[in-house]
């Protein structure tokens, strides 16, 4: 990602000043996969942009007439506008997204997210929030202390903040451009009960947690980015590991609230045959479903997944007994 993993105050600012100012445009926009945004701006008429949506939301170049002067100089204020070379002159591109969630503007990757810190926001993020929202609308379990593992942008645990604004929360992450990122996407949302931790999984984070959420990544990345590489044959590994060590971080009557990818081979979910074993007389119940049947289809046409029948989103739920 090209964004700088230690921002100073004033940068962290301008950037906060950028999402006010979008919003105040009453900017939307719903981040898509990478498939369909790549295709959408192969269309002849979407090479250069001609709105804030096409900046700041589809990454496309852009001339400053497109912007008004204010939201310009706003934006070249926070540092996250760049030159384009080989263009035209006056030519400019934005290094971060602004994606929509409710009333949220969350900051992310510029498209292509081809860098190895490059901070992903998409359909997955859609469906783990909403599994979030879910838990919280069900679980009779009050939250007292929550961490979201490998934050990213910081979604999941801001929506928990939000909900228990009494709470304490961990956004942890080993990717210091995503904790900047959520840092600052926090502070956009009036979050203040969350705080961000650089940590690997829960290094050197102390004690249990009500509820412990997670949205790691799960295909096989050739290139092994940060945000797109889950380990193991078919990208399950980090998956597997964060059952492993949630367990016994969970408080009486706590939960795991996993959203993951599971590669479905000959008809059987890979990663729910690897964690079942797992939760077997561990004192938890748990629920496993699939949030969609069919995601990343084109990965099937590539070498990891040469036997397998989909990709599935799935969401694993596990409460320790009180």
């Amino acid at each position: 990602m090209d964004f700088e993993a230690s921002r100073t105050g004033s940068q962290t600012a301008g950037l906060r000043d950028l999402v006010e100012a979008l919003r105040d445009r009453a900017y939307q926009f719903v981040t898509i996969t990478p498939a369909t945004h790549r295709s959408i701006n192969a269309r002849t008429e979407n090479v250069w942009a001609r709105g804030m949506r096409d900046v700041f939301g589809w990454s496309r170049p852009f001339t400053p007439p497109v912007l008004d002067p204010d939201l310009f100089r706003t934006a070249q204020a926070a540092g996250v506008l760049a030159p384009l070379p080989g263009h035209a002159p006056e030519a400019w591109r934005s290094l971060v997204r602004a994606a929509t969630l409710h009333d949220m503007i969350f900051l992310h990757s510029a498209f292509p997210t081809d860098a190895p810190n490059a901070v992903f926001f998409g359909p997955d993020t859609y469906r783990f929030a909403a599994a979030i929202a879910l838990h919280l609308r069900e679980s009779s379990q009050r939250v007292t202390r929550a961490i979201d593992v490998g934050c990213g942008a910081g979604a999941g645990g801001i929506i928990i903040a939000r909900a228990c604004p009494d709470a304490e929360i961990i956004l942890s992450d080993i990717n210091q451009a995503a904790l900047a990122v959520a840092r600052v996407n926090a502070l956009s949302a009036s979050v203040t009960n969350a705080r961000c931790r650089f940590a690997d999984m829960f290094d050197g984070i102390d004690g249990a947690f009500d509820l412990i959420v997670a949205n790691p990544p799960y295909l096989v990345d050739p290139l092994a980015r940060a945000y797109r590489h889950g380990g193991g044959p078919l990208g399950a590994g980090l998956s597997i590991r964060i059952v492993k060590e949630s367990l016994p971080r969970l408080s009486p009557g706590g939960s795991l609230v996993l959203y993951t990818g599971s590669a479905i081979v000959d008809g059987e979910d890979r990663f729910l045959a690897s964690i079942a074993p797992l939760l077997e007389n561990t004192g938890c119940t748990w629920d496993y479903r699939e949030a969609d049947p069919d995601v990343f289809g084109e990965e099937m046409s590539l070498g990891p997944y040469r036997h397998a029948d989909r990709i599935a989103a799935v969401v694993l739920t596990v409460q320790r007994q009180p």
